[in-house]
């Protein structure tokens, strides 16, 4: 989109892949980036390697200039660096911290935040996973100015976009992060030549999208039925994944379909049945789930053909239970 404005002077704030096309759109926009502000670079991997955000490689890939603050709220002199940009707007994606409220009040337009649901649906950490593990088929962006409350500024534009029933949270966050970056920039636009009008969030229509949590993976068979858990597993990719137990070893799970009717349809939850190199798992409401391929603890992942040669007479067992 061309602005029919200079560019303005931003502070942009964000620290994974998902912000990236944000800054790489507000700069092919023309608009003066005078400071990034991305999270320390963090140890990743078995080695520990310290390794620099995804905002932070682009931003030096631009030449822009970057800052990686430990803490924001109460540091004086990232304060006084910000107070002397005097940004136009501080654009704010997946950066990771609270804003405080002396920099919500700094900059002339606000602080312009891309938010990856349609608020107030899905306020907090994880709403693409969120989204996608609940099995909705519709999610989207909002642009909003940042209050001090959790995800609850007033709303600026929206866009709105399908979920698949085969996607997941992968999926959609690349989506999500690409046709989210022409809308910050028409945001910008809107606000700069005052033809968007913040729109107050209904509060009582919120829902929230809590951080995950590693039991968030565990596959609950007695209380959710095979096309609850499959939608799970969409959603809690790449982390926290889905898995269960094996006689008390840990059993990820890394490919699975909702299956057909099954033996395992009328076994207990959690029971499995073993068919020709295949195996289906109970769930609730007489539904059933194939695994297709399977990791257990301390092992490689492997189709569940491989995985039941490995098991030897057990995988034959009426008896084998899983959660």
């Amino acid at each position: 989109m061309k602005l029919d404005f200079s560019g303005l002077k931003l502070v942009f704030c964000g620290t994974p892949q998902f912000a990236v096309p944000t800054l790489e759109a507000l700069v092919a926009a023309g608009h003066d980036i005078a400071l990034v502000v991305s999270q320390p670079d963090r140890p990743v991997g078995r080695a520990q390697q310290l390794t620099a955000p995804p905002v932070k490689l682009t931003a030096l890939a631009a030449h822009l200039k970057v800052t990686q603050p430990e803490k924001i709220r109460n540091n004086l002199e990232f304060r006084a660096q910000l107070e002397q940009i005097a940004p136009d707007a501080i654009v704010v994606v997946a950066y990771g911290r609270i804003i405080p409220p002396w920099m919500l009040e700094l900059p002339r337009l606000g602080c312009i935040n891309l938010h990856a649901s349609l608020l107030p649906k899905y306020r907090g950490a994880a709403p693409i996973q969120w989204a996608v593990a609940n099995g909705d088929a519709l999610t989207g962006n909002t642009t909003m100015l940042l209050a001090e409350g959790l995800d609850t500024g007033p709303i600026l534009l929206q866009q709105r976009h399908e979920i698949g029933p085969n996607q997941t949270s992968i999926d959609m966050f690349e989506i999500l992060a690409r046709t989210g970056a022409p809308l910050v920039v028409e945001t910008l636009a809107g606000l700069a030549t005052n033809t968007i009008r913040p729109q107050p969030q209904d509060d009582a229509a919120a829902t929230l999208a809590p951080l995950l949590t590693r039991d968030d993976g565990r596959m609950d068979f007695a209380s959710r039925t095979s096309h609850e858990l499959y939608d799970r597993w969409r959603g809690f990719q790449p982390w926290p994944g889905a898995f269960t137990l094996l006689e008390g070893k840990k059993l990820i799970v890394h490919r699975l379909a909702v299956a057909e009717p099954s033996a395992a349809a009328t076994c207990d939850s959690g029971q499995v049945a073993v068919d020709n190199g295949r195996m289906f798992v109970a769930c609730s409401q007489s539904t059933s789930l194939e695994l297709i391929e399977v990791q257990l603890e301390g092992k490689k992942r492997m189709p569940m053909a491989e995985f039941l040669r490995g098991l030897g007479s057990a995988a034959a067992s009426a008896h084998m239970r899983l959660g």
